[in-house]
């Protein structure tokens, strides 16, 4: 029996020499190490945040900050003013804010209407007319506004009246607001054949929310197919 004897005790008698002990209690120390760590919860990996669900309602708080809503466009078009793209995205989560509109769905609209800020239709850059306001044909090109924050907001009262029937909480500069019928169109799913004539302009504008979100929160961009 070895009862009352240390293990170091031991070994001085068996093994005096000391490289022996050395190694002895480096294995032991490497025992002590694995059993120790097997009791350590399993390290964390990195979560990988959900798409959120592209949103139908046209009234609501978008989620996409105003940098991630300027970086979408300008990854989508390289050759746009930088500070303009940044300006324009500050207005459009200010001025959706104030009417209670959803900025993720409006900028989505906003990129689709102007070909990210490509244009090359009826509306010209100049115009500040980010939703096509009043563009019919080539003797209606479409309405004219001073600034661009005047232009996104017409374009987000031109959207509270399609979606709500609340009255506006800023002053009234959308001139076509009194020919919607209001609260007609709670979802972008109405806007196809009234705000455009286009059958699938609702079905694009949900792709091109879907593209922002990916872009945000899984930070990959989808070059849609040219419909």
């Amino acid at each position: 029996m070895f009862h009352g004897f240390s293990i170091s005790l031991i070994l001085r008698f068996e093994y005096p020499d000391k490289h022996y002990m050395k190694v002895f209690f480096a294995a032991i120390a490497a025992i002590v190490l694995i059993v120790s760590c097997a009791g350590l919860p399993p390290p964390e990996t990195a979560v990988i945040p959900e798409i959120p669900e592209a949103p139908k309602y046209i009234m609501g708080k978008g989620t996409v900050p105003e940098e991630q809503l300027a970086a979408f466009l300008l990854y989508a078009n390289t050759g746009v003013d930088d500070d303009f793209v940044r300006q324009l995205s500050v207005y459009y989560v200010e001025e959706a804010a104030a009417e209670g509109v959803n900025h993720d769905t409006a900028f989505a609209q906003m990129c689709l209407e102007t070909g990210f800020l490509r244009y090359g239709g009826l509306v010209t850059p100049d115009m500040n007319n980010f939703c096509g306001l009043g563009a019919i044909g080539p003797e209606q090109p479409g309405l004219i506004f001073p600034d661009p924050r005047s232009g996104v907001r017409a374009h987000i009262q031109h959207l509270q009246a399609y979606a709500s029937t609340d009255p506006l909480n800023q002053d009234l500069i959308d001139p076509r607001y009194r020919y919607v019928k209001r609260g007609s169109s709670p979802t972008i799913y109405g806007l196809a054949g009234t705000w455009a004539a286009d059958t699938a302009y609702s079905e694009k504008i949900g792709a091109i929310l879907q593209r922002l979100y990916e872009f945000t929160y899984k930070g990959v961009f989808t070059q849609l197919t040219a419909p």
